[in-house]
């Protein structure tokens, strides 16, 4: 059943060169200038399930499986205090010192001040072959004025990652908390991860 199409302008001197955008039930299709269809994602495989990725994971907790994804809790929260350094051949990460935290009401919590840190994750993550994972921030992250930069999880990694944590107004975060949500994408890649960050903080 289709549901909309869309065409986009490509090349207003030539309106050979437009293309048209065909909305179905089972996914989104392209067409251009030979007219055909070509799928450009199918909505039902894209992301792997929740049940998917905690398999891959293996050891979370019920309530951090989500529909499309498992949350992630929080282990460690440092901040950088001497420069990094990123060259054509190599990399080094500046030293860092994690931040204390403050007990209270039986919690272990992080009081952060507005600014950068680096956020490590509990969890160790695995990224089965034919897949990339992604880490988006969770919502309740951002509606307290703060996010979470990530980078791509090739095929073949494992280890516990971090992220950036930007904070834009103070904010108290407990120790395992949930804060972010690991999600898995079907990928096509030739060979797996094999960098430096490979099994990092894994015991």
């Amino acid at each position: 059943m289709i549901i909309a199409v869309f065409v986009a302008r490509e090349n207003t001197a030539s309106p050979s060169r437009d293309a048209f955008f065909v909305v179905f039930r089972e996914g989104v299709f392209r067409g251009g200038i030979d007219r055909q269809l070509h799928p450009l994602s199918t909505g039902s495989d894209m992301f792997e399930s929740g049940a998917y990725v905690a398999d891959a994971l293996g050891d979370v907790a019920d309530e951090q499986v989500q529909p499309n994804g498992v949350d992630l809790t929080l282990a460690r929260v440092e901040e950088q205090r001497e420069p990094g350094r990123i060259t054509t051949d190599g990399k080094t990460v500046g030293d860092r010192g994690e931040v204390a935290t403050v007990e209270r009401d039986g919690r272990e919590l992080y009081e952060l001040d507005p600014g950068y840190y680096v956020a490590g994750y509990a969890e160790t993550v695995r990224v089965p072959e034919e897949h990339v994972g992604y880490v988006y921030p969770r919502s309740s992250l951002m509606r307290n004025s703060c996010m979470l930069h990530t980078a791509v999880w090739d095929a073949g990694y494992e280890g516990k990652g971090e992220g950036l944590l930007e904070v834009g107004h103070p904010i108290e975060i407990e120790r395992g908390a949930r804060f972010a949500q690991f999600v898995l994408a079907e990928a096509e890649h030739e060979g797996e991860y094999a960098g430096s960050y490979q099994g990092e903080r894994v015991e």
